[in-house]
Parts: C-alpha cells; structure tokens; sequence
C-alpha cells in the first residue's frame, strides 16, 4: 500500500469541525488516513506543500465531454443555433473513434484543471460501440467519472420516430449495467429527455427504469416549449420524482414548482456561463439558496467554453451577487450591506455540492479520514495568489490553470509539479486535432 504524506499545506478541507489550517495530511492507498497539524508518518513519501493550498478535489457536475475536439466552434451560438448545428448537424458525424479521442482528451483537461470527478453526460451515442468508447477512454483517463447515459437528438428523417418520442433502452441500461459493476471510478446513470424533451409515455418510462436499476436520472430543463406542460405534475403524480433525480438548469422553473422538487430532495445542476451565452435565462443559484439548497456546477460544453471550474464558480458567485445587488438597490435605492453569497457558498457548489448531486458525500466532496483521497494542491506561492490572507476566497477568486500544481485521485497522482502524468500525450492531440477538423468541415 502506497503512503503518501503531504506536508506543511494550507488545509481547505471543506468540513466543518475541521475548517482551515496548516497542517498534514496522510494518504494510504485510496484513502485518507489523518489529518492534524503534524503527522509523523514514517517512510511515507513526503510532499512538501508548504506555500500550497490542499483542498478537495473539484466535481464537474455536467459536461458533454464528447464535443471536446470541437472547442470554439459553439461559442457564438445561443441555445437554438446549438440545437440545430450541433445535435442536428455536427453530432450526426462522429464516430465511436471521434468520441473515445474527445472523451479522452476532455477528462484530462479536466485532470489538469483539478477536477478529479466528472459527470459526462454523453448524449451523443447512436449505437454501443459510442458508448463503449467513451467508458474505454474514462478509465484510460484515470479521472473518477459518472457517465450518464444519453441519447442523440437529430433530426427525424421522413417516416421515422422522432427522438422525443423514443423511450431509453433498457438493453443499453442492463448491459452497461454489468460492464460498470464493481469498478472503483466509473458509475452510470441516466441522460434522459425528461417532460421537457420528450412526450409523457416517454418520460414515465425513463423515470421509472431509473427508479428500477437505482440510477441517477439527469435532464435538461428548459429551452423553448415543453413538449409536455404538465409533464412534471403528472411524474410527481405518479411518485417517480426524488432525491434521484437531476435537474440541470431549470431556469423556467416557477419558485413553486423549485420549492415543491428541493422538499423532495431533487438536485440541480447549473452551468452559468453557458447559461447566460446561449440565453437559457439567468442561473437559479439564488432562488435554490433562499430555499436552504445548492446547486452543483458543471462546465456544459468545452465546444464553446473554458473547461475550468474556478471560472464556473467564479461566474455563478458574481452573477447571483449583481442580482442581489439589484433587487436590493430597487427595493432600498441603495447597494446593500452584505452578500448573502459567499465565496465558501461557491467552493462548495464545485465539492460537496456536486458530491451531494451524485450520492457520493460519504466518499468524495472534503477532505476527511476515510474519504477517498480525491484532492488538488494549489501553488499559492504564484505572483497571481500572493499574499496568501482567505485561501477559500484565494481559491474561488483567484486561482488559475497556472497554479494547479499537483491533483490525485483515490490516492494517485495524476498531475505533479504542474504536469500531466499521461502518456503519449502528443499523439493523441494529433488524433483530436485530426478528428475535430473533419468533424467541423461539415459546418
């Protein structure tokens, strides 16, 4: 077993009865084994982390990891141009080989980033062998991932069902079921179309086969008409909707229907920054906290967006703070005394937020003896970061790419001293570069 000691860190571990300090902290195999303000711990190996910050692991909660080989072509597009160019157009030419080189690519950027667990909502695999490609190019990426189920969106051809109208096969579910069971990092749940996407049959049959294997059920809300309006009174009716169920945007959801689904323990994920680019509305950040909840945050598309989590935090927080500034400067004619979000609220929509959404609290989110030792350390001795006064501010407001030093996942490191532990890196940047110019010729 591997012990691993790392030493003299700024400790943001994102648990109450611990907080922040300078301290150590012990790995020992997957797991974290002590932490306090000194371990002696042997013939450990020792990390000097001094000028470091230590913190959780980031949980990127929604990404389509599959348009990685894709990025800048959607930046200008609002969630329209999106839906036509993309699910109807581009996503129609990829292959299994296209979606194992941008999965690949896209989970260690993530890597690099210091996300240590993705949520990859693949919904781009019209056959097995898709889907196959993206789970062989998770595990070879050594990052802790969620892959959630999809399916692809073109448009209908003259006699065919229309995708919405398609229920989620369980085939797919039973076999990727079996090919998943006992792995360590890799788990499944369900992209489904959910009442917005799809007719009331289908959503009642994706909701319940969720409910049968146990999975997390994820889906889009929002963005033009619901093509069932009453969609979601008819799956509360019918008892499928609870803390297995994912909601990622939501912003046209009324404050009554929010306030109904967080009583029944529901989550939801948010994206601002795509959320405010393609015109989805303004995040519902805030009307999740005035309800005593939080979202998780995901990056949503490294096609037209950066792949960092310190951006999506940063913008979520920024974002909620001007609408609070502004409903309190209309009520008041004045700029308030206080935020009511903070920058620890915004550390946590990218730890246990995001660990709370996949079920996973108990393992991943904070750094706690016992929990897997999923953790980033941050070189706070960088000109960006220095002085180092708040490192929980430091981490949301200002901290980069540039100063994710070292990131390890259940115990092993995959980046150190600012380099990715991967091989033949080159080669496959050729394989996406070639996969992404053929890919967007068809623009």
């Amino acid at each position: 077993m591997s012990r691993i000691l790392v030493s003299g860190a700024t400790l943001v571990t994102m648990e109450p009865t611990l907080g922040e300090f300078t301290g150590d902290l012990l790995i020992e195999g997957e797991r974290i084994a002590a932490i306090a303000p000194r371990i002696e711990a042997g013939d450990a190996e020792r990390i000097d982390a001094r000028g470091f910050i230590a913190a959780p692991g980031f949980v990127n909660a929604h990404m389509h990891t599959w348009q990685t080989a894709l990025r800048g072509v959607a930046s200008g597009w609002t969630l329209t141009g999106y839906f036509r160019q993309m699910h109807a157009g581009l996503a129609t030419r990829f292959t299994p080989e296209d979606i194992g080189i941008a999965t690949l690519a896209g989970a260690w950027n993530q890597l690099d980033c210091g996300t240590t667990t993705l949520v990859d909502w693949c919904h781009n695999n019209p056959t097995p062998a898709h889907s196959d490609a993206a789970l062989d190019a998770l595990a070879q990426s050594g990052i802790r991932a969620a892959f959630l189920h999809g399916s692809p969106k073109p448009d209908p051809k003259p006699g065919a069902m229309p995708f919405w109208e398609m229920p989620h096969p369980r085939s797919e579910v039973e076999r990727l079921s079996k090919r998943l069971q006992g792995s360590s990092l890799l788990s499944l749940g369900l992209a489904i179309l959910g009442p917005h996407y799809s007719t009331l049959e289908v959503a009642l049959h994706d909701f319940a086969l969720a409910r049968e294997f146990g999975l997390l059920a994820s889906m889009h809300q929002g963005g033009g008409s619901a093509r069932t309006p009453d969609g979601w009174e008819r799956l509360e009716r019918a008892g499928l909707l609870g803390p297995h169920i994912n909601i990622v945007h939501g912003n046209n959801l009324t404050d009554e229907q929010l306030a109904r689904f967080v009583g029944l323990g529901m989550s939801f994920s948010v994206t601002p920054e795509n959320e405010l680019t393609q015109g989805h509305g303004f995040p519902i950040t805030g009307r999740l906290m005035r309800l005593g909840a939080a979202p998780s945050l995901g990056v949503d598309l490294e096609s037209g967006l950066s792949g960092e989590m310190f951006i999506a935090a940063r913008i979520a927080l920024g974002v909620q703070r001007a609408l609070d500034h502004a409903a309190y400067r209309q009520q008041h004619g004045d700029i308030g005394p206080a935020h009511a979000a903070s920058c620890r609220d915004a550390l946590d929509w990218i730890t246990l937020a995001g660990a709370r959404m996949l079920g996973m609290e108990d393992r991943i989110g904070s750094l706690a003896v016992g929990k897997q030792a999923d953790l980033v350390l941050i070189d706070a001795r960088k000109l960006n970061m220095m002085p180092l006064h708040d490192p929980v501010s430091a981490i949301v407001m200002q901290a980069s790419l540039a100063n994710i030093d070292s990131v390890f996942v259940a115990g092993r490191a995959r980046k150190r001293h600012g380099r990715l532990l991967v091989d033949g890196l080159a080669g496959k940047l050729e394989r996406l570069r070639e996969s992404g110019e053929r890919l967007a010729a068809g623009r």
